[in-house]
């Protein structure tokens, strides 16, 4: 499935958080957002976005100090 991919390398938190969650409010159900972070904080914190938000969190990858979070809109 494709994914629509954020670019929140080199902000700090709460920065990609609230992009991701603006982003996915566009979103319709079932669509996939990866998120792409530098801001070490930031993973845990998508995470607990998902919880509040109900979202699912599909995994996270982690490559060359770029943390990929990826995120499905239910």
């Amino acid at each position: 499935m494709d994914e629509t991919v954020l670019d929140a390398r080199g902000l700090i938190c709460p920065l990609p958080v609230l992009k991701a969650q603006k982003r996915l409010r566009a979103m319709s159900a079932g669509e996939r957002l990866r998120i792409d972070v530098t801001d070490p904080k930031a993973p845990e914190d998508l995470r607990l976005l998902c919880d509040e938000r109900g979202y699912r969190l599909l995994g996270r990858r982690e490559a060359d100090g770029v943390v990929s979070v990826s995120i499905e809109k239910t």
